[in-house]
């Protein structure tokens, strides 16, 4: 009996058939390892290029002297706090430079229900970008536009339940409760922002005049009673320019200046101040907070090998059941060699439904997920068919899965050689 790969093939898929039961389970568990793994390193992936994009389309970041990762954490992040402010004069010298295009100051204080409050102008909202130079669009409402106006990211709006019209009292300092208050003078919600997958879902915005207005006559976190007596109109009036600011982002003309301009600000003599770039800082924040996607990916890989070593064990167990169907091919003129070769061939063939399977489960899969993934954890994820790190990958468990399929292979092929029709007992 001649047997050819294609009669091989035919076989080994006619023998999965007839075993459909245990077949179907292991494709399962081989196709859901696979999903896993393709999806935690797409995943990975997809986090490590949004993290580097949540400031997108800006040269430098400048703040306080201070280390790269720690003016990113506060001035973009939100997180922490400064080591100190800047003089606002410095600000307005290098925004007025002929090199520079635009900048946007930021000056963090107060929260509102545990969320930081920030600080800016109308430039924010022309300029900030994230994601591949993505600009903020609102969805509701509009930029703000008097003192006491303010702007909610998308998940302050959602998660107090705020609309536009609302009215919206500051606490004083930055914790979730505070016992003191700016609600003598509140704020009116003028918009509400479209979902980043940033921080800035999680900022109230205000103008700096209005971060300068609720903080006349306040000392060591308590109002004075004639800073209380003052009407908002009162406030309006007043000269609320500000003294200092805490950081502002600096977009240049030309991004060959930048360099320049980053060594003179670290030089500045009237001032200790730092410029970051923000492609970089954010690079090196990964390095330090991204260590979780090597162990990801190792536990993943794991779930792999789980999946084909229970394919392995179904193969093992099916040895016995199976040796009269051996003995039958053998007496048909198989020989040895070609039921090892049939049961390697079954092993590649699970291994290769199960993970083209978890190929598509993953397309469809992240297709579904991903204005989820990008609205409540900032990750942008623009699904694409499978590719040849895909395809490499899955050819990577087929061969595992060959190589795991010789062990069963192997042990049948020393049983066919002293098997006849009659099963030994």
């Amino acid at each position: 009996m001649s047997l050819n790969v294609t009669t091989l093939l035919r076989l080994a898929a006619q023998s999965l058939i007839n075993r459909r039961a245990t077949a179907a389970l292991t494709v399962f568990a081989i196709a859901m390892s696979v999903t896993l793994f393709l999806g935690v390193e797409q995943l990975r992936k997809s986090a490590r290029n949004s993290f580097e994009a949540t400031l997108s389309g800006t040269d430098l970041l400048v703040g306080a002297r201070s280390s790269d990762v720690n003016i990113l954490l506060y001035a973009v992040f939100r997180l922490g706090s400064p080591t100190n402010n800047l003089d606002w004069r410095t600000y307005q010298e290098f925004a007025v430079r002929s090199d520079v295009a635009w900048t946007v100051p930021i000056s963090l204080g107060d929260s509102l229900r545990g969320f930081r409050v920030i600080g800016t102008n109308q430039s924010y909202f022309e300029h900030y970008q994230y994601s591949n130079k993505q600009t903020l669009a609102f969805a509701e409402g509009v930029p703000f536009d008097d003192i006491f106006d303010t702007v909610l990211g998308s998940r302050v709006a959602a998660e107090l339940g705020l609309a536009v019209g609302d009215e919206v009292a500051l606490s004083h300092g930055i914790g979730r409760t505070s016992f003191s208050k700016h609600d003598d003078k509140p704020f009116r919600v003028s918009g509400i922002l479209a979902p980043t997958g940033t921080p800035v879902d999680r900022a109230v915005h205000v103008s700096l005049q209005g971060l300068e207005a609720v903080h006349l006559g306040w000392e060591g976190g308590v109002a004075s009673p004639a800073a209380r007596a003052l009407s908002q109109d009162d406030v309006r009036a007043m000269d609320l320019e500000p003294k200092a600011i805490t950081a502002f982002l600096v977009g240049m003309k030309s991004r060959i200046m930048a360099l320049r301009l980053q060594r003179e600000i670290n030089t500045y003599p009237q001032e200790a101040l730092s410029a970051v770039i923000p492609g970089v800082a954010l690079a090196q924040l990964w390095e330090v907070v991204g260590a979780a996607e090597t162990v990801l990916s190792t536990i993943a890989g794991f779930v792999v090998v789980i999946g084909l070593l229970g394919m392995l064990t179904t193969i093992l167990t099916s040895l016995n059941e199976r040796r009269r169907e051996m003995a039958l091919l053998r007496a048909v003129g198989a020989r040895p060699q070609h039921i090892m070769s049939l049961l390697v061939l079954e092993a590649g063939l699970l291994a290769l439904t199960g993970s083209l399977i978890g190929l598509l489960l993953v397309f469809l899969g992240l297709s579904a997920l991903a204005p989820v993934l990008q609205s409540y954890f900032g990750i942008l994820i623009a699904p694409e068919l499978p590719g040849g790190s895909d395809f490499l990958i899955v050819a990577i468990v087929v061969g595992l899965a060959l190589a795991l399929g010789a062990i069963p292979a192997w042990m049948a092929y020393r049983r066919s050689l002293a098997d006849g029709l009659s099963v030994h007992t």
